[in-house]
């Protein structure tokens, strides 16, 4: 393959758009210069007539046929999309700053028991999520993608307003958990942002949908901050306001509830359904003209489609790296250098977080997509695979430089490691780059919704349990001092080097869509079969009459 030439396929769930090399001719084909039998309304009387009548005839030549890969994306809509994908992070990381302190006076908790229970909170969160979460898929699946979209982003507006209105651990464990019900927004988003695109500018859509995220992990905690008890934050402006003094924690809950409003409302009125009108096109029936849809199928007979299985592994694997690393960061720059951290300031972390998620939207947004476009989806999973070991394997040795170096160790770590972190959160496009490959694996068009609510409820699981477990392995390992504090960097290399290998038996798309192809020119070889016999019979019978 040339340098610069896309890996064909590879690309995007586009690849399942390409047209049939054959097709039998239609009724909107049919002329007056078209042979009435060929058209299929007159029964033949002779073993020739009907191999004519029935013979499969060639595709228009490329020049004359236009190309769905140059379908332009709609900006108008992705942007859309993006706005209410841009809530769902808000809402998640908007009580992140206040959530213990409510906790605490809500429950009158021990200082002990607060991360227990704030923790708790968001555990059943995503345990919730992942119960419901392929009952939307399927839901988007069978009646529509928007009418899912704008039911679950009212659950979750509602939800959201209702949580800070919140005075006992129970009422906030069921307005968190109420919220988790609502979790159809992100799965529908991901499908209709797929099924607007093609295999050239879905690389660019899902950029922008992964870059909206990282907005939404920046805005939520300002919001619910910069909002959270207005009476003792702002007295000259809230001090007299006796509801805010007994519910601190509602202003940050309805301001969200009120972008959540604004959300429903441009998504019932400019968001278009996608199912319908999706990228794959869909034959249409000779005599009625109604899409032909596919046939429907089960869970377990999805999850064993060509491709499906190592595809949704990898996205969970992936995450657990992802989530592992997030909840092990702060605490490994905060802590103290002797015992195997940073030594970092509040102040020094806020600014590395900053700059980490300023590096990773600028991978995203503008690395990514040249990048995808070049080598191919699973090309760019590989690359991040192979980095994946060697981020994880820097951060022991900048603790080690400032341990063991002196001033001249410090010096060198200040040059070098806001450019080493810069670098390394290039594995980032990993996570805009396996939903690709998850697009890709998706066998029918109305099977996209119930595969990424597959996908998501796996996401959801590991969400549920590794922050805290991989946090706790972080205080084992400084506690004890195994390996000078630096055993959960070993095991993170570990994980991270199964990604790589894992990475290696990614499905080929091209392969995956040959695959496709012969089954769907299979199936139209036993309908022809049927229709051939029926068509016999009835010649058969009008000669004998």
């Amino acid at each position: 393959m040339p340098p610069n030439a896309p890996a064909r396929g590879s690309d995007s769930y586009g690849s399942l758009n390409r047209p049939p090399r054959t097709r039998r001719l239609s009724v909107e084909q049919a002329s007056e210069s078209t042979p009435l039998l060929a058209a299929g309304d007159i029964a033949p009387t002779a073993d020739s007539e009907i191999s004519e009548a029935t013979t499969l005839i060639s595709e228009p030549s490329s020049s004359s046929e236009v190309d769905p890969d140059d379908k332009p994306l709609p900006v108008a809509q992705i942007v859309v999309l993006c706005y209410a994908r841009w809530i769902e992070p808000v809402a998640f990381f908007s009580i992140f700053p206040y959530i213990n302190k409510m906790a605490q006076e809500n429950g009158n908790l021990a200082d002990a028991d607060v991360g227990f229970y704030s923790g708790l909170i968001e555990s059943l969160f995503s345990l919730t999520q992942m119960a419901v979460m392929i009952l939307w898929g399927k839901a988007a699946d069978r009646f529509g993608r928007k009418p899912v979209l704008v039911i679950s982003l009212m659950g979750v507006t509602v939800a959201t307003a209702m949580f800070g209105m919140a005075k006992t651990i129970s009422q906030m464990i069921l307005f968190r958990c109420l919220a988790g019900v609502f979790a159809g927004t992100i799965v529908t988003i991901r499908t209709m942002i797929s099924e607007h695109s093609t295999t050239k500018t879905q690389a660019r859509a899902f950029s922008w949908f992964a870059f909206t995220g990282n907005l939404g992990i920046l805005f939520g905690p300002l919001i619910g901050g910069a909002l959270a008890d207005p009476a003792e934050q702002y007295p000259g402006l809230f001090g007299n306001i006796q509801f805010f003094k007994d519910y601190p924690y509602a202003l940050p809950s309805f301001a969200v509830g009120g972008i959540g409003v604004t959300a429903v409302l441009v998504t019932a009125f400019l968001a278009e359904e996608t199912l319908e009108n999706n990228m794959f096109g869909g034959g249409r029936d000779a005599e009625s003209g109604a899409p032909a849809k596919p046939a429907p199928m089960t869970t377990w007979d999805l999850l064993k489609s060509p491709g499906v299985p190592i595809v949704l592994y990898t996205y969970g694997h992936i995450m657990l790296l992802a989530y592992s690393f997030t909840a092990i960061l702060p605490v490994f720059w905060f802590t103290r250098i002797d015992l195997g951290g940073l030594g970092f300031t509040p102040l020094q972390i806020s600014l590395l977080m900053g700059l980490n998620g300023l590096a990773q939207a600028i991978w995203i947004l503008l690395v990514f997509p040249p990048l995808q476009h070049r080598i191919g989806t699973n090309g760019v999973l590989r690359v991040c695979a192979i980095a994946y070991p060697f981020f994880f394997a820097i951060c022991p040795f900048f603790s080690l430089l400032l341990r063991n170096g002196g001033s001249t160790g410090e010096t060198i770590f200040w040059f070098i490691m806001p450019a080493l972190l810069c670098l390394g959160c290039g594995v980032s496009m990993s996570f805009t780059a396996i939903q690709l490959a998850l697009n890709d694996a998706s066998p029918s068009p109305v099977t996209l919704g119930t595969l990424n609510a597959l996908a998501l409820s796996l996401v959801s699981g590991v969400r549920s349990f590794s922050p805290a477990l991989f946090a706790s392995l972080f205080a084992i390992s400084v506690r004890t001092q195994w390996l000078w504090g630096y055993a959960i960097w070993v095991l993170m290399v570990l994980l991270a080097l199964g990604f790589t290998i894992v990475s290696r038996y990614m499905p080929d798309p091209d392969e995956l869509w040959r695959q496709r192809e012969r089954r769907d020119l299979d199936e139209d070889g036993l309908l022809n079969v049927g229709g051939l016999t029926g068509v016999a019979i009835a010649g058969a019978e009008a000669h004998t009459e």
